[in-house]
């Protein structure tokens, strides 16, 4: 398993996704998925308070995680995230607290008791807050720091604009910086490639990807004309997002893509991961895995190492289905 630099962390490149585990409430499954990858060489763990939540109205991810790491928690890097209520509820979609001062320790706080853990190595604001300046959440973050409680910090779900004021803050201020963005990208959802990383470049802050197979349309397990795989998040999603992803125009991107990866070799989910390794500015994708066959299949994938001719004729391959917006292709 390749490893990249984030300041002080060493992450590899691929990373586990935890945004279902322990929605079954199932620890001995979950357990079984995170030793899953440590075993493939994973050692990068990306997690939040409100992910995991169970119909009982739970949050278990956090928990579960530090339970199934145990005494290997030195050996891995968790990120996690802050921003909503994780109060028990049964709805999907928790209150929003937002990033204040006020409400960024004891969040802290809180998800070091469920990760059984006395730091954690990348903590990240869930989504920008409008309500708060971003002053605030920095200065409130770079305490954190000092206290040993976080050691770097990064963003999540955050424009452009929303990266260079947060930056632009932290500099005036002599204050950490974030050092990462998570933003969705894959092959099919290119527009962070148009918007969001000429802002990285600029100010050298990385790129972590998730939703890095379209939700598992770029797995290739996905058949035009075919029932649709049982158990697959598409085959349980909303229509309305079923319907964005699983159309003629998709299907037939995908079959031009499993073409192209034939044609040297590679499957089209070492496809999926390759291209996204070969962007400049990703230290690590992140991959979410319902099972451990899941997490060995993405660990594997991960081992194509595009060209630059390479990636500009994969991304010329996708562009050619949607000229009118070279950047993105799922509407």
């Amino acid at each position: 398993m390749e490893h990249r630099h984030l300041g002080k962390l060493r992450l590899s490149l691929t990373g586990l996704g935890l945004a279902a585990l322990g929605k079954e409430d199932d620890y001995a499954k979950s357990e079984r998925i995170v030793h899953a990858a440590l075993d493939a060489g994973i050692s990068f763990f990306d997690t939040a308070d409100i992910y995991g939540h169970t119909a009982a109205g739970d949050y278990r991810s956090e928990e579960f995680l530090g339970r199934a790491l145990g005494p290997r928690r030195h050996r891995v890097h968790i990120s996690t995230k802050f921003g909503y209520s994780t109060e028990r509820t049964p709805s999907v979609f928790p209150r929003f607290e937002g990033l204040s001062a006020d409400y960024a320790e004891p969040a802290v706080d809180a998800s070091l008791k469920r990760l059984a853990t006395d730091y954690i190595d990348l903590y990240q604001p869930h989504t920008f807050d409008p309500k708060v300046p971003i002053a605030e959440t920095l200065g409130a973050l770079a305490r954190l720091i000092d206290k040993g409680k976080v050691r770097c910090i990064g963003s999540s779900r955050f424009t452009p604009e929303q990266v260079a004021a947060a930056d632009a803050a932290a500099r005036a201020a002599g204050q950490p910086r974030f050092l990462s963005t998570q933003a969705p990208l894959n092959l099919l959802q290119r527009a962070a490639l148009g918007s969001l990383v000429p802002t990285l470049d600029r100010l050298d802050i990385a790129l972590i990807p998730f939703s890095p197979l379209a939700n598992g349309f770029l797995t290739g397990k996905f058949k035009p004309n075919a029932p649709l795989p049982p158990g697959a998040a598409l085959t349980r999603a909303p229509p309305a997002l079923g319907g964005r992803i699983l159309n003629e125009r998709n299907f037939a991107i995908i079959g031009a893509l499993e073409r192209y990866a034939a044609d040297h070799g590679h499957t089209m989910l070492q496809l999926a991961f390759g291209w996204l390794a070969a962007q400049p500015r990703v230290v690590s994708v992140i991959a979410g895995a319902t099972s451990p066959e899941q997490v060995r299949e993405n660990a594997a994938a991960s081992s194509w190492r595009l060209k630059p001719a390479q990636v500009a004729e994969v991304s010329a391959i996708v562009a050619s289905f949607d000229a009118s917006d070279p950047h993105e292709v799922t509407r």
